[in-house]
């Protein structure tokens, strides 16, 4: 699956995909968003693509920000020729973009956060809220920090976030006519299984096809992980597992369902074996009553 993207993306990315992945020497091209973004589009599909073939097929699938362009091609909304095309043309544009922003994760639920951002809602806004007590703050850096700073007097804590751009904040507005034109181009359809939606962290109509509009407005508006996570667990759903390259989001959902006691499952953790990591949680999954295609 890997090399499909690649060869898929030959026409389309200034380097390899492969090279982007898999450097042999010290190049750091990866942390670039222009190709952050398609090279995690790419790995995160093949991810799911690999379950599938084990016979795991997904009953819902939830992405937070890029991860939504992913589980969106899983659930049949775009190819994964539109899909890769549509990835990295919000990457282009985004990586073009002047470097002036930055975001922080606060300790603190939405609406407190919210009420500190009035005096800066040109220059800063919510980029996600993750769960109960965490929201993602963005904007441009100086704005960010006096934020912070109001913050921290208020006895809240805060964490900054590597990041190349500020995501899900004004500074993203002056891309956003160029991305909508060019996703106008690509054909989008209805999802055939449950796709929660970052724009209302519900589960979107079984008619509601995400359109051009839709990724726009995704760009600018905040990730509503928490109320995604929400949506999930209403499905009844008790296993979840984590297509990506860490196990972040897993240690967020389970903020989100305290009182869970579903099986919370990583492909990858880092610093640790990979195919030990990915069979145990395969291991699990069957334990749990999964039917695993041995063959």
């Amino acid at each position: 699956t890997l090399d499909r993207c690649a060869e898929i993306l030959e026409s389309i990315l200034d380097r390899p995909l492969l090279e982007i992945l898999f450097p042999t020497n010290r190049d750091e091209s990866i942390h670039q968003t222009t190709y952050t973004q398609p090279a995690l589009f790419a790995f995160e599909y093949a991810m799911a693509e690999m379950w599938r073939s084990w016979g795991i097929e997904p009953h819902a699938v939830l992405g937070h920000s890029v991860g939504e362009y992913v589980a969106a091609c899983i659930a049949g909304v775009f190819s994964l020729e539109d899909g890769l095309q549509l990835i990295a043309e919000r990457a282009r544009l985004m990586g073009a973009l002047p470097q002036n922003g930055t975001m922080a994760a606060v300790l603190a639920d939405a609406s407190r956060v919210a009420d500190t951002l009035k005096p800066y809602q040109d220059q800063v806004s919510i980029a996600a809220v993750n769960g109960p007590n965490n929201t993602v703050i963005s904007g441009e850096s100086s704005a960010v920090q006096a934020v912070l700073d109001i913050l921290t007097k208020l006895g809240i804590s805060s964490k900054p976030l590597t990041v190349s751009h500020a995501f899900h904040s004004p500074l993203m507005d002056s891309i956003l006519d160029d991305f909508e034109s060019a996703a106008r181009r690509l054909h989008f359809n209805a999802p055939r299984l449950s796709l929660i939606s970052n724009l209302t962290g519900g589960i979107l109509d079984a008619d509601q096809i995400p359109d051009a509009n839709y990724w726009r407005n995704h760009i600018r508006a905040e990730v509503k992980f928490f109320a995604g996570m929400r949506s999930l667990a209403s499905l009844g759903i008790d296993a979840f597992i984590e297509i990506g390259p860490s196990s972040v989001l897993l240690g967020m959902g389970r903020q989100c369902l305290p009182e869970s006691k579903s099986a919370w499952l990583p492909c990858l953790r880092q610093g640790q074996d990979d195919w030990q990591v990915i069979l145990d949680s395969l291991g699990k999954l069957y334990v749990q009553g999964a039917d695993v295609d041995w063959e």
